[in-house]
């Protein structure tokens, strides 16, 4: 028999009796996330099930999906509002009825961390659980760091709370951080479990489990830092779990929240809340307003990049044939994806299930008629324009008239292309990103007659990659490339006036860039770029300042790590990047061709040089419609380009400078870089 007192209408937690257990509900749609509404309304519920004399127990369940998947980020701008998530753990730990957390869906964050402060924990089998705060600058705030320490022991814990990863319940429920997993609906069985097996259990009152040596410890800190690279949220994670077995509980759970708030008010959790914010504006806005069928593709193309685009749809579950003028290349990138797999089920990194069931859905065509029952054809040949016009001709006649054709140009003009087809709403850009299998953001471009039916197959596309869409009108290298080519013309401009290419990747990477632009240069093929910028010639104006010494590299044969060398050498077939005097020599040959005086750089001068020639590109692409939101910039570099993630895009960093004094150091840059320059408002990322 179930009795049923309803709390008020209001509350986002609900409150009712099932037999001796009291059922705390929480209904925060649409993920539940903690608020101060939600941590009121527990605390009522709770008081309210120690006043009732008939409940024994007391269950806290979600109401939707999840549990509890983290803390409302909107309140960390300022102080967090009462009540606080460790007063109602206090507040459980505290209740003499014991309290059972039911899980569901993603437990993460401030969820796993409330759920850890009940006596009990039971799941429902398609739980995750996680502690990602330091993937927001922080680190957890409510005994993330110290309640684990009772269960996992020191090192564990260490590694749990700084991976930032989901973990499966199974995981949980194997290392004893979860009692219980559901058999059957969730909220019987975690009644029933409060009922028959619920006892007072603080962990917080529990010695820390002795699982590890201090050199495990030692071990684990090192790794964290290292793999953190030095960020300060992963050395105050290290400080707390130590702190948790040095101190009593109770200052230790102190420590860990003053550190928690301390990294909570920093610049680097804010650009990463302003990235997450930014993501989650783009998801919503980028949805298809209709998904479309993306259940077979074809992909024409068997180099690295079209073989790498199959390898994601394969690994999403879709089907796929690839296509080459080469059949023979489209089999062996087949065989070569085999191989792939074979070497990563014998190092223990796959399962040979789920590799032969990827490989099942991959086979080689012998020509593009093999493609005529695909739903998107994504064509990723040579970038040239007349090879994928002539493509794209040769694809319409095959497939269906409902397919959808992409490109997977980087710089070619979209409505161009489109010129080559009967029905140019058919064609849609599909810019991936290297590895294609792995890259966390495509850049989908509308050209001007993509209609909404392909645009939305493209999405879709994204959805079933689980790839962040990111939307592009029609110019010269898009959202992505198009900033990265200022960026990189204005750090050849510098070597002309005094730097060199070591020290200007130097003072990129210390600053924090995954790479610096001369050793990508190099990685990604010097030939490249020579390319594009031998198209443009006979449109660039004979006024603009045109650094030349890498189209003199190219000509001498220097296309970067493929021929051993580029802007460096690579000795050996080795990939580490060796200094040559021989590109020094012909840095400064240009300078003196072209009567500029050389002059020292700081590394500050040449970080906000780079960084003002990419905010000012960025913003000149926001002015023209090329790019939607300031945020899609934002992620684009820090996903796609390197760009530091705990600078947070170019946003944040336009507004920690004084407004004044950015316009001042525009306008010299702009003078310095003479005809063509065009200056842009900043104000849109202010």
């Amino acid at each position: 028999m179930t009795l049923t007192t309803s709390a008020p209408a209001t509350s986002v937690v609900g409150y009712d009796v099932d037999g001796s257990v009291a059922v705390l509900t929480i209904d925060n749609p649409p993920v539940n996330a903690s608020s101060a509404a939600v941590r009121a309304g527990l605390l009522s519920g709770l008081d309210r099930a120690l006043s009732d004399t008939g409940v024994r127990a007391v269950v806290v369940i979600g109401a939707g999906a999840n549990f509890v998947s983290g803390s409302d980020l909107t309140e960390f701008d300022g102080p967090v509002p009462e009540p606080t998530l460790p007063t109602v753990i206090a507040a459980v730990e505290a209740s003499p009825k014991p309290v059972v957390a039911a899980l569901s869906g993603a437990t993460l964050g401030g969820g796993l961390e409330l759920a850890l402060g009940c006596d009990a924990r039971i799941a429902h089998p398609d739980t995750v659980v996680g502690l990602p705060e330091v993937t927001l600058g922080m680190i957890p705030g409510a005994g993330g760091t110290q309640r684990p320490l009772r269960i996992l022991g020191p090192a564990r814990t260490l590694e749990f709370a700084t991976s930032g990863k989901r973990m499966p319940v199974r995981w949980a429920a194997e290392c004893g951080l979860v009692d219980d997993i559901a058999v059957g609906p969730l909220r019987a069985a975690a009644v029933e479990f409060a009922e028959s097996r619920a006892v007072k259990r603080v962990l917080q009152d529990l010695p820390v489990a002795a699982d590890s040596s201090s050199a495990d410890l030692e071990g684990a800190a090192v790794r964290v830092v290292s793999a953190g690279r030095g960020r300060p949220q992963y050395a105050a994670a290290v400080a707390a779990v130590v702190s948790g077995m040095a101190l009593p509980a109770r200052a230790a759970l102190a420590f860990e929240r003053s550190e928690f708030t301390r990294l909570r008010n920093g610049s680097e959790a804010a650009a990463l809340r302003h990235l997450f914010f930014a993501h989650r504006a783009t998801t919503k806005a980028n949805k298809p307003s209709l998904p479309r069928e993306v259940d077979s593709i074809g992909v024409v193309g068997a180099g690295t990049m079209g073989a790498g685009i199959a390898r994601a749809f394969v690994e999403a579950g879709r089907s796929v044939i690839l296509v080459d003028r080469n059949p023979e290349a489209a089999t062996g990138a087949v065989e070569r994806l085999r191989a792939t797999y074979d070497a990563a089920v014998a190092r223990g990194r796959m399962q040979r299930d789920d590799a032969e069931s990827a490989l099942l859905l991959l086979s080689a065509g012998r020509s593009v008629t093999a493609l005529d029952g695909c739903d998107l054809v994504i064509e990723a040949v040579f970038e040239d324009m007349d090879v994928k016009k002539d493509l794209l001709r040769r694809l319409q006649r095959v497939v269906p008239s409902h397919a959808t054709l992409a490109t997977n140009t980087s710089y070619l003009d979209v409505d161009e292309l489109a010129t080559a087809l009967d029905r140019p709403e058919r064609l849609v850009g599909m810019h991936f990103f290297s590895p294609a299998h792995r890259a966390a953001v495509l850049e989908v471009v509308r050209g001007e007659q993509t209609s909404r039916a392909s645009l939305d197959r493209a999405l879709s596309a994204a959805a079933v990659l689980r790839k962040l869409p990111i939307v592009a009108g029609v110019c010269d290298g898009f959202v992505g490339n198009r900033i990265y080519n200022a960026y990189r013309r204005q750090c050849e401009l510098m070597l002309e006036e005094g730097a060199v290419p070591a020290q200007v990747d130097r003072a990129l990477v210390e600053f924090g860039f995954a790479m610096g632009p001369f050793a990508v240069s190099d990685m990604s093929g010097l030939d490249i770029a020579w390319r594009m910028r031998r198209s443009r010639d006979a449109v660039r104006d004979p006024a603009e300042r045109y650094p030349d010494v890498a189209d003199t590299l190219c000509e001498m044969g220097r296309f970067g790590q493929k021929t051993g060398a580029g802007w460096y050498r690579y000795p050996d077939g080795s990939r580490q990047p060796v200094d040559d005097s021989e590109v020094t020599r012909l840095v400064e040959q240009s300078s003196a061709r072209k009567g500029i005086a050389r002059r020292p750089f700081s590394d500050e001068d040449i970080v906000d040089r780079a960084l003002l020639s990419m905010t000012n590109e960025a913003a000149l692409l926001l002015a023209e419609g090329i790019a939607d939101r300031p945020g899609d910039v934002d992620l684009m570099l820090t996903s796609a380009y390197g760009f530091p993630r705990h600078i947070g895009g170019l946003g944040p960093w336009v507004r920690g400078q004084d407004a004044a004094d950015l316009d001042r150091r525009l306008a010299d840059l702009a003078a310095v870089t003479g005809p063509g320059f065009v200056t842009a408002d900043l104000g849109v990322f202010r």
